[in-house]
């Protein structure tokens, strides 16, 4: 989790406009760099840093010895940087994931390169050798990236609007912010003014197709039966994978725990697989709400099942109410139950960030929307469509839970991880007949139940647990 903000072609003072920069800092506590583009002195980096992967080269914008004429700014985690340098054989000068786009793009160009990365991300990728600029976003908007573009071409690039919001340009008419469409890269002229010019936006990832990367994948080629048993295999496999590959950090492991299905399994997968690992140091789970409300009693009897380091947050109703205006500042929106879900989130980030040493926390964001989960899929006319609104709320997560989910751990400076939103896992879930994903005997998320049905993992009254209203 980090800040990224950029300017291309500013009409304003850059020491000026520079200070807009400054509120996303929470993004990034470790350290902050503003960096001008030699040759173009209207256009300029800030990153705000928060170093999860390496320590000596993780600040940015990154620029390597191989390649002088790009510049890159980016948030998020690349999870298969390792098997794809492997793969392709290129040589790193650092250790930092994301040293990867740069050798990607100079080998295949921009398509083939954002297609490739399995992870979750938004990039500013600079070309001062071709004068082009390129953005994109990964393909749930897990990483999130606003974009300023006035018609005179000054671009402005920042991961919340905030940064935006006061920039300054010599348009009469006010310029639009607008949140960068996830699973897209737009590529830009740059012009010696540095300004820009819009000339491609692509889609390169759709959440209903298998993605480009996956035959690099480390799961081996999927059974392709859809009997039952196969099926659910197939799912255990992926979540699997999906957990294991978002271990790749130096900073500590943590887990919101609600005591509902999806915190459940992905807590209890991350505790698994850390043994699996030998990480040196226990899992800790965080569950928040009123004293021995049904969600604390339910995380607490699972973290005693699975043996996390787990810690209960209780906050009061006039706790809750005082947060909002800062819930609000954060989320940057006014949608009513994205607000009320997000009090919680944000209070028991804030609990992690003053009270523990866990940075990188794993949640169960997605899983509702993948395997429908909310109630009224029961009610569903036809299996055809609630997979195809199945798809519509997977498309729209980056402006609801997956905007709270960034956004309330951001704001303390936390990392987020969402392994149900595993571009892998999600394409094969919806490859799946529509009628083995609908809710069945009265049971939503059936057929992801009845998939760890007998393996202990999590205790078997919280397996089956109906749905709840925090942390999902």
């Amino acid at each position: 989790m980090c800040g990224i903000w950029a300017l291309f072609g500013s009409d304003e003072c850059l020491s000026v406009q520079c200070t807009n920069a400054l509120k996303i800092a929470h993004r990034g506590p470790d350290a902050f760099r503003f960096e001008n583009v030699k040759g173009f002195t209207n256009c300029c980096f800030g990153f705000h840093w928060l170093d999860i992967t390496d320590h000596l080269y993780g600040m940015q914008p990154l620029r390597i010895k191989k390649f002088p004429f790009l510049w890159l700014c980016y948030n998020g985690e690349i999870y298969n940087h390792r098997t794809l340098k492997k793969q392709f054989e290129f040589e790193y000068q650092t250790n930092v994931d994301g040293e990867i786009l740069l050798h990607l793009y100079d080998r295949f160009g921009i398509q083939k390169m954002a297609s490739l990365l399995d992870g979750v991300f938004a990039f500013i990728l600079l070309d001062i050798a071709n004068r082009k600029v390129f953005l994109g976003r990964d393909t749930y908007g897990v990483r999130p990236m606003f974009k300023l573009l006035t018609d005179n071409g000054f671009l402005a690039v920042c991961s919340e609007a905030k940064g935006l919001i006061d920039i300054s340009h010599e348009m009469d008419t006010p310029a639009t912010i607008a949140p960068f469409p996830p699973g897209y890269f737009e590529v830009f002229d740059l012009k010696p003014n540095g300004k820009v010019q819009s000339i491609q936006m692509d889609q390169f990832h759709c959440c209903t197709k298998e993605p480009a990367h996956a035959i690099y994948d480390s799961v081996e080629r999927l059974h392709t039966s859809f009997d039952e048993e196969t099926v659910k295999s197939n799912i255990r496999s992926l979540f699997e994978n999906a957990v294991r590959k978002r271990l790749m950090a130096h900073r500590r492991i943590g887990c919101l725990l609600s005591g509902g299905l999806d915190s459940s399994l992905v807590a209890a997968m991350v505790v698994k697989l850390s043994k699996e690992e030998k990480l040196q140091y226990p899992i800790q789970t965080f569950a928040i709400g009123s004293e021995d409300s049904p969600d604390i009693l339910a995380a607490r009897k699972v973290a005693a099942h699975i043996g996390s380091e787990h810690h209960e947050v209780t906050f009061s109703v006039e706790e809750g109410i005082q947060a909002i205006e800062d819930v609000i500042f954060h989320l940057e929106t006014y949608d009513i139950t994205t607000i009320r879900a997000s009090v919680g989130m944000y209070l028991v980030s804030k609990y992690i960030r003053e009270k523990t040493d866990s940075v990188v926390i794993f949640s169960g964001e997605g899983s509702d929307e993948l395997t429908q989960g909310y109630i009224y899929f029961h009610k569903a006319p036809s299996p055809r469509a609630a997979a195809e609104d199945s798809v519509r709320l997977l498309k729209e997560l980056y402006l609801f839970d997956v905007l709270r989910a960034d956004r309330t751990t951001a704001a303390h400076g936390l990392e987020l991880r969402v392994p149900f939103l595993d571009h892998r896992l999600t394409a094969y879930y919806l490859s799946l007949p529509e009628e083995m994903r609908i809710p069945r005997h009265g049971v939503e998320k059936h057929l992801l139940r009845e998939s760890f049905k007998g393996l202990n993992l999590i205790p078997d009254e919280v397996l089956w647990r109906g749905p709840h209203l925090l942390i999902v």
